[in-house]
């Protein structure tokens, strides 16, 4: 029997397997760069996080959202296995952003998603990385607001994040004011020559059909109601608003106006109405309608309901427009 065969050397030769077997397995195994220098020139990285929890992290809120990405917005970029690569960065006016080593890369328009694809896309076909893995997040909205103007208690721009209706916008801008009427007129920014009127409706049934969804960049004017102007011998003369632009008639403004005087006259009662641009003077048998012997006549928006002074005739020739003029001088909103 030889040296080769003796038992020492067996179980010598058993130690060394035993020994350098794994440092052997992972040698094998270990990731391999490849020389070629038309492939590849950076090592393909393994991912920190499954890939597929990237687009789809509970986290990673606007990426599960139809926000659409526009000059202005801070993007927060991150590339997996390759900390170099990311970084923050803000949309250009031209809708791009600048990265390392593939430069410009347009991303108006897209989600957040389509971001990422458009990015590990040209990492790929740059040759920059074999498996790119992205992740992008919008940190500030700077196109996605919705403009909540007109009759309401704080107008401006909120921004949109997720899916927004009509009542949440109004709801951001702290619900109408008092002198605000039922119309709502919204207009979207894709299609600005072609406004959505809405007439708010007072029953919730109804009221529900109308919250319509909210797309970014559109703005919600919220119309004020209609006013009616009552001067002369009233013991409140000025002007008073039509609720939710319901119809007012000759007898209510009186009324809102807390009554007449009683130097007031029931003849030549007239309304003062402005017809495209011409004024016109509509005659009011008011004393055939407080005796409802005539139809109580329906005013509108601006219209100036006039009680003369039956002790001085000149207020009944008083020319149309200082009429207009001393009643929208007296314009005080009442409920």
């Amino acid at each position: 029997m030889g040296f080769r065969g003796s038992r020492p050397f067996r179980n010598l030769s058993f130690c060394a397997i035993f020994v350098l077997g794994p440092f052997l397995a992972a040698q094998n195994s270990a990731p391999r760069i490849d020389k070629n220098p038309t492939t590849a020139v950076t090592p393909a990285f393994a991912p920190v996080e499954d890939a597929s929890s990237i687009h789809h992290s509970p986290e990673n809120y606007s990426a599960r959202t139809d926000l659409r990405i526009g000059p202005g917005d801070l993007l927060d970029i991150k590339v997996y296995g390759a900390p170099e690569l990311s970084n923050t960065v803000r949309v250009s006016e031209a809708g791009e952003i600048t990265m390392s080593l593939v430069g410009g890369v347009e991303v108006s328009g897209l989600t957040a998603e389509g971001a990422q694809k458009r990015v590990e896309e040209r990492l790929l076909s740059g040759g920059f990385l074999r498996s790119p893995q992205v992740n992008i997040l919008i940190k500030e909205f700077a196109t996605q607001g919705i403009s909540v103007l007109g009759e309401v208690v704080k107008p401006g721009v909120y921004p949109l994040l997720g899916s927004r209706r009509l009542f949440d916008a109004l709801s951001m801008a702290g619900g109408t004011t008092n002198r605000a009427g039922k119309t709502v007129v919204i207009t979207h920014r894709d299609q600005p020559s072609a406004p959505e009127l809405m007439t708010l409706a007072p029953d919730p049934k109804e009221a529900a059909r109308q919250n319509i969804e909210l797309k970014p960049g559109d703005t919600v004017m919220v119309a004020k109601s209609g006013i009616v102007y009552v001067s002369g011998d009233v013991k409140t003369p000025g002007g008073y608003v039509m609720d939710r632009n319901e119809s007012l008639t000759v007898l209510q403004a009186i009324a809102l106006a807390q009554g007449l005087n009683p130097t007031a006259s029931m003849k030549k009662v007239r309304i003062i109405r402005k017809n495209s641009g011409v004024l016109q003077e509509i005659p009011v048998e008011l004393k055939q309608i407080m005796q409802a012997k005539a139809p109580d006549i329906g005013l509108q928006n601006d219209d100036v309901l006039f009680i003369p002074n039956s002790a001085s005739k000149s207020a009944a020739r008083r020319s149309l427009e200082s009429i207009v003029q001393v009643a929208t001088g007296l314009a005080i909103y009442r409920r």
